[in-house]
């Protein structure tokens, strides 16, 4: 390493990566103090540092040769006598004690950054740093370990390579969950990356996601590091002394974790580079996320800057198949790699890397040696023949566009050529992809036209993508064909995503409930039917469906039916054989996790849309209210409202195209939904903006007309309840009436088009049966019930009923009840036998609780109770004819006032007065509060007023009278005269209190005047009539106001909302009115309890009916959806023209001029010839004034393009011979670029090392040699013999099938060379050939054989060889009979035991 210049150098290994940025555990110092114990116990452990054995004094007095004084050194090491001198060794002379540097630091300055550290042995084993980090450290395992090495000291980057290398980054380790492992010091490229952390953290509010930097370090050269030791249990203060560090380094504060590796030296840089590269290889091996494929995680080296020691980090890495980004522009050996990447090898020669070398090192240049550059020039040349591996980023290309981009792409483009099937090579693309969270590479470089994707191989994917929380890959792999019901219809494939849900509210919810179920006793885990294997809390899919149940309502069925849940109950009828729908239970899962993205996606792929938003907006609102977290209920109740726009929006796409459908739509049972309906769902969901939708109204009037036509007037109506017969002349219209004169005038329409145009119309479709009109009885029995005239004929009933109520009162309460009063006492009991019916009448299924709850909220059903308990109280009391009769009609008459204002409900049905009742509801809550603030001030100004008066009144009622009623009347106006001495008379009251007709009079004087100062008194009931007159009851105005003002607005809503419950109720009702509305519920008693017969059926659509209306529903969402779309598209239309005039501004501004790319150059000559060739033509053969232009031979050679003679030669030259390692071999080869390989060519310092112990360099000398040319390595080296060694290969091949469309052959695994190779062997000659096929295949085999060829013969680029030994292969192939005799002989021969 040179002393103005250095680098990060180390070797990183195979690809790594997971699924989220590991986010830092808690502070040590924040943690309990038995927790922190704990871990510091664990270091002491698991995590050692190096100590000097040896005192050995090196050049520096008093200093050993490990760097360290003597002062530093143990006892124990300065004993041993005579070592000063000895030969100092770090593996002899060190050993491992407990660390005594780990837990926090904290840096100094603006900011107090925090990060983890620990002091480490360089012997530690990669497996207890990968536990430190993520068990200790609380590190996520990563999706991916970018791994940046380059310049260490002197470095700059320009501000736009800068900015760019920040940005891309910073954004790589964001969307992908990286890592970043550097060298941890406070210099060179490392510094820039510490930089692009405090970048990110700066701009990221949250602590979560934060980018993980770890840096590793030489602890030996670690400036400062006293302040680092013993800090185990509290926090290190670390200051970083830049200027006065020296030979030093400081520790860059900006990363987030640090291991300083220790080998007992001081002032030793490198030291962490082989345990760095074992870690990088452990953390490699390791599983990519979840990934069930056996994907790794990946890793990538970048490259900024660096020198020599770079230039090996790159070598090696990509050796291992680590690819590498090479950043052009930042200098040095990266900017010498991205001059020549892409060349041909024949171009890349020793004169050029001198060239470039002197022009990218400068000075630094005079100290390489020649050796060197030849050494770096067959390097640089090996690493640009491994192409795939190796990625430049050019700033002035827009191939890459960003630096994140270039990095992933870097990764694809190793899978894309890894030796592999084309569909696994894709696959693992996408599976990375998808694990980074990268849409954007997957559209531009997964998603091709090359790529022919089946549904089959995205399912894995889609897994991954819905189970990770990517709803933009879920769109994406959903658009390219991946068939939802296939990835759900998978075991259990469901029930993972329930037991793969991250932490929400519904998690939770169940997790107690299946507790709840492990604690009651032993019960079996099911999914849908099917007993799943006990995974101790596992969820399945019956605790779904449970706790669906729950938040749905009791009125819905099981969604998800399972062994211990009565078919009945869960399904219904036929459920079983209804498959559930894909979108249904993707949306369901997305929405109970509050996931709007997933969700919108699930919705969009729902067959029932409208009853999914509604069951939504359920589900949301009441998880809104068990939830205890502000922010997350506000969350839910935001979804809610977006799921009902939702459902109004397609119920507005489908009333508009059909109005009978849409209303069926409506009213249908919904098999996935737990056998409801859109408008109970609605209802339940309190969702007033879809009820109040026109067309659900529309419904609800259709329902509350019956089969009367909706535009009959009133007046028709209440003439026809009172003289029926005018139904059967025409003056009363029905609904079937109506349908038949339509499907009439439809057919008169069909005929007239089809005499017209001489078509036929009608298909089968038209000879479905006719209905048929109503006819005498069934006229009548419509009219009656109609929930229109039961209310009509109820209001009668009830104005009868308060009349005859009014007249017992007044004119005929006797001692002995009269047949009046008999009548009305029997009234009432028609009205508590309806009363009990409506509480026990259950259509809906929810249950005598819940049914019971739904009652007592409503207002008018208080009343009525509160009404009956009132009459039956006085009743009771009547009948008491000695004491409490006249109690009982006191409460009878208050009781006659609760049954008038429940009159009040028929205003409801009004669409003018139905609103203002709910106004009045409002302001009467509005008026209890009033009056409590209001009761103050009465009590304050009663009380006060009555202690000066009355001095002792002892008598109650007075009491109450002059503290409580006479401040209330004077707000009213009513001031009393007691207050002051003008009006006083002493014959108004009495003195003592004796009559109890007369207040008490005031405490009087000597001259019998009221004792008490009347200004007082005057002062008192001024201040409380300014406040209670004036302030009070002008507030009490003004919230009236206010609240008419905000419930006005929404009250038509509220009462269509409200309306449906009127409805519901007259729908239900009996056909009579009280008191003959008894006769009906004798027989709904018959029906119900003695022949069993359901009072009402839901409406059950036949299967091709159902598919037909929820085909046309998907089509009006779809049109809503983009109709959506458009709106949202015209309202960013200004947006982009905004942007499009910023774009035009910029780009007016002056730019460089760059070279036309090669494309477009040659382009433009090919115009230029054509042109050439026209203006010849125009001449009429005479000759051009131009002469013809250059094309394409004259372009200069691009990087990247070769002639095909370089192309040639470069084929013909072994690559494998000149490897530096060799097998067996102590040292390297001598490096052999590509230009001096054939042995023509003079290579005046070609001297390899000799790897042949049993021959001498004269008899060396002797043979003849490589025909390949030069390998950098003379003598026999690991081949049996010098000179050619020839290997027998045989190629067996069959036919997958008859058709022939795929070729198999036999390979067999080489235990040695860990790879897959051809069955053969070395052979001594070729007159032995025969018989050592007959040795390897076998004599029946080799008997049964007569259609070998020879197919190869020649030499071959083997490793192993050398200048003076190398390999001649000959290969003969067999092509077999799939089905024929030679397959047996063919097994025994491959499991032979000599071949393998």
């Amino acid at each position: 390493m040179q002393a103005g210049k250095a680098e990060v150098g180390y070797t990183p290994s195979i690809p790594s990566l997971t699924l989220s940025v590991g986010c830092c555990s808690k502070l040590l110092s924040l943690c309990p103090p038995s927790q922190r114990y704990a871990a510091a116990s664990w270091f002491r452990d698991n995590i050692k540092k190096k100590e000097c054995l040896l005192f050995s004094e090196g050049k520096k007095e008093g200093f050993c040769q490990c760097g360290y004084p003597r002062s530093l050194h143990e006892e124990a090491a300065l004993k041993p006598a005579g070592g000063a001198g000895q030969s100092w060794d770090r593996h002899q002379h060190t050993h491992e004690v407990p660390t005594d540097a780990f837990g926090e630091v904290v840096f100094g300055g603006l900011g107090q950054k925090t990060s983890k550290y620990a002091r480490v042995s360089i012997d530690t084993t990669p497996e207890v740093l990968y536990k430190l980090l993520t068990e200790q450290w609380g590190l996520t395992p990563p999706n991916l370990l970018i791994s940046v090495t380059g310049g260490a000291k002197n470095f700059y980057l320009r501000a736009r390579l800068k900015s760019m290398f920040h940005r891309g980054l910073i954004k790589v380790a964001k969307t992908t969950g990286a890592w970043i492992m550097t060298g941890g010091s406070h210099a060179g490229v490392m510094k820039y990356v510490g930089q692009a952390v405090r970048d990110q953290a700066l701009s990221s509010r949250s602590t979560h996601g934060q980018m993980v930097a770890i840096g590793m370090a030489s602890w030996g050269a670690i400036h400062n590091r006293q302040a680092l030791v013993q800090k185990g249990l509290h926090l290190a203060r670390y200051s970083m002394d830049v200027q006065g560090q020296g030979r030093l380094t400081c520790l860059d504060d900006n990363h987030s974790h640090f291991l300083l590796v220790d080998d007992g030296t001081h002032g030793r840089y490198g030291v962490e580079i082989e345990l760095r590269s074992r870690l990088e290889k452990l953390i490699s091996q390791k599983p990519l996320g979840n990934s069930e494929s056996g994907l790794k995680i990946p890793v990538v080296c970048v490259v900024l800057d660096g020198g020599p020691g770079t230039l090996n980090t790159i070598f090696n890495a990509m050796l291992n198949g680590t690819p590498c980004v090479i950043l052009e522009g930042s200098g040095r050996i990266a900017d010498v790699i991205a001059q020549v990447a892409g060349w041909p090898l024949a171009r890349v020669t020793i004169a050029l890397i001198h060239q470039l070398m002197s022009k990218f090192f400068g000075s630094e240049y005079n100290t390489f040696s020649a050796l060197k550059i030849i050494e770096w020039t067959k390097k640089i040349q090996d690493i640009i023949r491994m192409s795939h591996l190796l990625t430049v980023f050019r700033i002035s290309e827009e191939q890459h566009g960003e630096l994140d981009v270039a990095i992933l792409l870097a990764l694809l483009k190793v899978s894309r050529n890894q030796e592999t099937g084309a569909r696994d090579s894709w696959q693992r693309q996408l599976e990375l992809a998808v694990a980074w969270n990268r849409v954007d590479i997957a559209e531009t470089e997964i998603f091709t036209e090359e790529s022919q994707w089946k549904s089959r191989d995205l399912e894995q994917a889609m897994f991954s993508s819905l189970t990770g929380l990517k709803p933009e890959f879920v769109r994406l792999l959903l658009e390219n064909g991946v068939s939802l019901g296939r990835v759900l219809a998978q075991d259990d494939a469901l029930c993972d995503l329930y037991n793969h849900l991250p932490g929400c509210f519904f998690l939770s919810q169940t997790v107690r409930r299946v507790h709840r179920g492990a604690r009651s006793g032993p019960q079996g885990l099911f999914v849908r039917g099917r007993a799943a294997p006990d995974h101790g809390a596992r969820i399945s899919m019956s605790h779904v469906s449970e706790e669906v149940r729950h938040l749905l309502g009791s009125f819905t069925e099981h969604i998800y039916p399972s062994k211990g849940i009565d078919p009945q109950e869960a399904g219904g009828e036929g459920s079983s054989e209804a498959p559930r729908d894909p979108g249904t239970d993707l949306f369901l899962w997305a929405v109970l996790q509050n996931n709007r993205e997933l969700a919108q996606i699930g919705w969009e792929q729902c067959k029932d849309c409208m009853c999914a938003a509604l069951a939504a907006s359920k589900i949301l609102k009441k998880m809104a209210e068990e939830v205890k977290d502000a922010e997350e209920t506000e969350q839910m109740m935001e979804l809610a409202n977006i799921y009902e726009k939702h459902a109004i929006g397609v119920f507005s796409e489908c009333h508009s195209c059909d109005e009978e459908r849409a209303q069926k739509l409506l009213i249908r049972v919904s098999p996935s939904w737990g056998r409801t309906t859109c408008i109970r769902l609605a209802l339940e969901a309190d969702d007033k903006g879809f009820v109040a939708h026109h067309g659900v109204q529309m419904l609800l009037t259709q329902i509350w007309c019956g089969e009367l036509a909706v535009e009959n007037p009133l007046w028709r109506v209440f003439l026809s309840m009172v003289f029926f017969p005018l139904i059967f002349t025409g003056f009363l219209g029905f609904r079937r009436d109506e349908v038949i004169q339509r499907e009439a005038q439809r057919t008169e329409d069909i005929i007239t088009m089809e005499t017209m145009t001489g078509s036929v119309w009608r298909t089968n479709g038209n000879t479905t049966k006719q209905l048929q009109p109503l006819r005498g009885c069934s006229r009548l029995a419509s009219l009656y019930g109609s929930p229109l005239v039961k209310f009509y004929w109820n209001i009668l009933s009830y104005f009868g009923f308060l009349f005859l109520f009014a007249v017992v009162l007044m004119v005929d309460f006797q001692s002995a009840p009269s047949w009046l009063e008999v009548l009305l006492y029997i009234w009432l009991a028609t009205l508590v036998c309806e009363e009990v019916r409506q509480l026990f009448h259950d259509p809906d299924g929810f249950g005598f609780s819940k049914k019971a709850k739904i009652y007592i909220s409503d207002l008018w059903n208080i009343l009525d109770v509160l009404s009956i308990l009132l009459f039956i109280i006085g009743l009771a009391f009547r009948l008491n004819l000695r004491d409490l009769f006249y109690a009982g009609k006191i409460l009878l008459c208050i009781d006659y006032i609760v049954f008038c204002l429940r009159l009040m409900a028929i205003f409801t049905i009004s669409k003018t007065l139905g609103p203002k009742i709910i106004i009045v509801k409002r302001m009467v809550m509005d008026l209890f509060f009033f009056m409590f603030l209001l009761s103050i001030w009465v009590v304050a100004y009663g009380v006060a007023k009555q202690g000066i008066l009355i001095h002792n009144e002892g008598r109650l009622d007075w009491i109450l009278r002059g503290a409580v009623y006479e401040p209330y009347l004077i707000i009213f106006g009513n001031v009393p005269t007691n207050i002051d001495n003008a009006e006083f008379d002493i014959e108004s009251c009495t003195i003592d209190g004796s009559n109890p007709l007369k207040p008490k009079c005031p405490l009087l004087n000597d001259h019998q005047m009221p004792a008490f100062p009347p200004w007082l008194t005057i002062f008192m009931l001024c201040v409380y009539l300014l406040f209670a007159n004036i302030l009070l009851l002008n507030l009490l105005i003004a919230i009236f106001n206010y609240t008419f003002q905000v419930v006005h607005d929404n009250t038509d809503s509220i009462w269509k909302f409200q309306r449906y419950e009127l409805i519901k109720e007259y729908h239900t009702r009996p056909a009579a009115p009280p008191p003959l509305i008894l006769f009906s519920h004798l027989y709904l008693l018959i029906r119900q309890a003695l022949l069993c017969r359901p009072a009402h059926k839901k409406v059950e659509l036949l299967q091709a009916e159902e598919e037909e209306l929820l085909s046309w529903e998907a089509l009006m969402k779809d049109n809503y959806l983009l109709s959506t779309r458009q709106e949202q598209s015209q309202s960013i239309e200004r947006r982009i023209n905004d942007t499009a005039q910023n774009r035009e501004a910029v780009n007016a501004e002056p730019v460089s001029c760059k070279p036309l790319p090669p494309c477009l150059l040659q382009v433009s000559q090919s115009s230029k010839a054509l042109q050439w060739i026209m203006d010849s033509l125009q001449t009429q053969g005479l000759h051009a004034g131009e002469e013809p232009p250059q094309l394409s031979q004259s372009l200069p050679l691009p990087p990247g393009a070769g002639s095909g003679e370089g192309e040639r030669e470069e084929a013909g030259f072994h690559v494998k011979a000149r490897l530096f390692s060799y097998p067996g071999a102590k040292g390297p080869r001598f490096p052999v670029p590509e230009e001096m390989v054939p042995w023509e060519v003079t290579f005046g310092s070609y001297d390899p090392p000799t790897y042949d112990p049993e021959e001498s360099e004269d008899s060396l000398e002797k043979h003849s040699r490589n025909p390949g040319g030069r390998t950098g390595l003379i003598g026999r080296g690991a081949l049996p013999q010098l000179g050619a060694n020839p290997v027998l290969e045989l190629v067996l091949t069959r036919w997958r099938n008859q058709d022939r469309s795929a070729l198999e052959f036999l390979a067999v695994w080489d235990q040695f060379q860990e790879s897959w190779a051809l069955p053969g062997g070395p052979v001594q000659s070729e007159n032995h050939l025969p018989a050592a096929l007959e040795k390897m295949m076998g004599k029946q085999l080799y008997q049964s054989c007569t259609a070998l060829c020879q197919v190869f013969e020649g030499y071959v680029d083997d490793a192993r060889n050398t200048d003076n030994s190398w390999v001649e292969v000959t290969v003969l192939a067999l092509e077999l009979d799939r089905t024929g005799p030679l397959m047996t002989s063919i097994n025994l021969m491959v499991s032979n035991p000599v071949l393998n």
